[in-house]
Protein backbone atom coordinates (compact mmCIF):
# COMPACT_ATOMS: atom_id res chain seq x y z
CA UNK A 1 0.00 0.00 0.00
CA UNK A 2 2.81 2.76 1.09
CA UNK A 3 4.36 1.87 -2.26
CA UNK A 4 1.07 2.68 -4.83
CA UNK A 5 0.70 5.57 -2.19
CA UNK A 6 4.22 7.09 -2.83
CA UNK A 7 4.22 6.44 -6.57
CA UNK A 8 7.30 3.66 -6.04
CA UNK A 9 5.19 0.58 -7.12
CA UNK A 10 5.28 -0.55 -10.80
CA UNK A 11 2.17 -1.12 -12.57
CA UNK A 12 2.06 -4.51 -14.73
CA UNK A 13 3.01 -4.21 -18.67
CA UNK A 14 3.68 -7.77 -19.19
CA UNK A 15 2.99 -9.60 -22.82
CA UNK A 16 3.70 -12.94 -23.79
CA UNK A 17 6.54 -14.55 -22.34
CA UNK A 18 7.99 -11.28 -21.49
CA UNK A 19 7.90 -9.53 -17.82
CA UNK A 20 8.20 -5.92 -17.97
CA UNK A 21 6.84 -2.96 -15.44
CA UNK A 22 5.84 0.62 -16.15
CA UNK A 23 6.75 4.06 -14.85
CA UNK A 24 3.84 4.90 -12.19
CA UNK A 25 3.13 8.09 -12.03
CA UNK A 26 0.47 8.04 -9.36
CA UNK A 27 0.80 9.27 -5.78
CA UNK A 28 2.84 11.46 -3.56
CA UNK A 29 5.27 13.53 -6.04
CA UNK A 30 7.16 14.82 -3.33
CA UNK A 31 7.76 11.26 -1.18
CA UNK A 32 8.32 10.01 -4.42
CA UNK A 33 11.58 13.02 -5.32
CA UNK A 34 12.72 12.42 -1.64
CA UNK A 35 13.20 8.71 -2.75
CA UNK A 36 14.73 9.74 -5.63
CA UNK A 37 16.88 11.61 -4.16
CA UNK A 38 17.92 8.99 -1.47
CA UNK A 39 18.33 6.45 -4.41
CA UNK A 40 21.02 8.26 -6.08
CA UNK A 41 22.58 9.41 -3.28
CA UNK A 42 23.38 5.81 -2.42
CA UNK A 43 24.00 5.10 -6.64
CA UNK A 44 26.93 7.88 -6.26
CA UNK A 45 28.40 6.17 -3.31
CA UNK A 46 30.69 3.23 -3.71
CA UNK A 47 29.87 0.32 -1.00
CA UNK A 48 26.60 0.89 0.31
CA UNK A 49 24.49 -1.59 0.17
CA UNK A 50 22.12 0.16 -2.57
CA UNK A 51 24.80 0.46 -4.87
CA UNK A 52 24.85 -3.00 -4.68
CA UNK A 53 21.41 -3.28 -5.90
CA UNK A 54 21.80 -1.19 -8.65
CA UNK A 55 24.79 -3.02 -10.13
CA UNK A 56 23.35 -6.51 -9.55
CA UNK A 57 19.94 -4.97 -11.63
CA UNK A 58 22.37 -3.73 -14.49
CA UNK A 59 24.34 -7.04 -14.37
CA UNK A 60 20.82 -8.93 -15.03
CA UNK A 61 20.51 -6.99 -18.05
CA UNK A 62 18.32 -4.21 -16.90
CA UNK A 63 17.95 -0.92 -17.66
CA UNK A 64 19.52 2.09 -15.66
CA UNK A 65 16.05 3.19 -15.23
CA UNK A 66 14.79 -0.06 -14.21
CA UNK A 67 17.87 -0.64 -11.76
CA UNK A 68 16.55 2.88 -10.26
CA UNK A 69 13.18 2.25 -10.32
CA UNK A 70 13.86 -1.05 -8.13
CA UNK A 71 15.95 0.71 -5.58
CA UNK A 72 13.39 3.74 -5.26
CA UNK A 73 10.72 0.49 -4.42
CA UNK A 74 13.77 -1.66 -2.37
CA UNK A 75 14.04 2.23 0.07
CA UNK A 76 10.14 2.71 -0.16
CA UNK A 77 9.87 -1.12 1.83
CA UNK A 78 12.64 0.28 4.36
CA UNK A 79 10.90 3.34 5.04
CA UNK A 80 7.74 1.28 5.43
CA UNK A 81 9.62 -0.80 8.24
CA UNK A 82 10.42 1.72 9.99
CA UNK A 83 7.12 3.58 10.12
CA UNK A 84 5.11 0.63 11.53
CA UNK A 85 4.86 0.79 15.42
CA UNK A 86 6.86 -1.43 17.49
CA UNK A 87 5.06 -3.82 19.99
CA UNK A 88 6.37 -3.82 23.60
Amino acid sequence: MFAMANGTAPPDASSGRGTRHRLNRGGNRQLNKALHTAAITQISRPYTEGRRLYESHLNRRKTKREAIRALKHRISNRVWTHLQPTTA
